[in-house]
C-alpha cells in the first residue's frame, strides 16, 4: 500500500499477507521488519542486522572503540557489533602507522566467522571465564561489551528481572577482566541499571550514564549503560 505525503513524495510500505497458521502478532513483526528503515539499511550495507547502528551510534558518542583497543563481546552473535568493531579498533591493521586492536567474541552457539576477530564457543557465566578471557587476550581487555538480551517470556517484570541478571553477570565479568581506565557496555531496560548493580558501577567506574541510541526502536524500552573509567577497588 502507499500513501502521500505532505509534500506530494510518494512513501512505500510493505503490506504483509497473514499466512495460514501465522499468528497476527508474527505477521505485524514481519512487515515492522521489512519497514524497518535500519533493517533495509542493514540489508544495503552487509550488516548482520539492526543492532549494528546501536553500538556504532554510542561508540560515535563515548569512543571507546579505538585504534589497538582490546576488546570482548559478549553474546556475540550474529555478529553485527563485531564488525562494526572491527575497522574501529583496526583489528585487520588496515589503518597504517596506527594501533593494531583485538577483539573476542564469546557465544553459547557457533557465529559466521567475522574478518578480524577471534570467535570463541563459551558460556562467559562459567567459572574460569574470565581466566580464559586474559589467556586468549594475552592480557587486559580495553572494552567489555554486551547485547545480550534473554528470550521474552511475555511477561513484563520476569523480562525485566532476565535482562538484568545478564547485565549484572556481564558486569562483573567485567570487573575481572577490565583493564584500568576501561569501558563497560551492555543492554539494560528503561529503568537502566539500578540497585546494587548501579551502586556497585559507580564504584567501579568514573562516569555511569545511559543512552536510547536513535536506532533502537521507539516502542522498546531498552536502553544501555556506559560506564567508563574503570578503577580498581578493594
Amino acid at each position: 500500500m502507499s500513501k502521500t505525503s505532505g509534500r506530494g513524495e510518494r512513501e512505500l510500505r510493505t503490506r504483509v499477507k497473514s499466512a495460514k497458521g501465522r499468528k497476527l502478532s508474527s505477521t505485524l513483526w514481519l512487515e515492522r521488519q521489512l519497514n524497518d528503515p535500519y533493517v533495509q539499511r542493514a540489508q544495503r550495507e552487509g550488516m548482520r542486522g539492526r543492532a549494528a547502528y546501536k553500538i556504532m551510534e554510542i561508540d560515535d558518542k563515548h569512543r571507546f572503540l579505538v585504534p589497538g583497543a582490546r576488546v570482548v563481546d559478549l553474546g556475540c552473535a550474529p555478529g553485527g557489533w563485531l564488525q562494526v568493531a572491527v575497522p574501529r579498533i583496526n583489528a585487520l591493521g588496515e589503518k597504517k602507522g596506527k594501533k593494531v586492536g583485538r577483539i573476542i567474541g564469546l557465544d553459547i552457539q557457533e557465529v559466521e566467522p567475522v574478518p578480524g576477530t577471534e570467535l570463541r564457543v563459551m558460556d562467559f557465566m562459567e567459572d574460569d571465564a574470565d581466566a580464559r578471557v586474559k589467556e586468549w587476550l594475552g592480557g587486559k581487555a580495553d572494552v567489555v561489551m554486551s547485547d545480550m538480551a534473554a528470550s521474552s517470556s511475555g511477561h513484563k517484570q520476569t523480562d525485566h528481572l532476565r535482562i538484568m541478571a545478564l547485565c549484572e553477570a556481564a558486569a562483573y565479568l567485567a570487573f575481572d577482566v577490565l583493564e584500568e581506565g576501561g569501558t563497560f557496555v551492555a543492554k539494560v531496560l528503561a529503568g537502566g541499571a539500578e540497585g546494587d548493580l548501579q551502586k556497585e558501577l559507580k564504584r567501579r567506574f568514573t562516569k555511569v550514564s545511559h543512552m536510547k541510541p536513535p536506532s533502537s526502536r521507539k516502542d522498546s524500552s531498552e536502553k544501555f549503560v556506559v560506564a567508563t573509567g574503570f578503577r580498581k577497588v578493594d
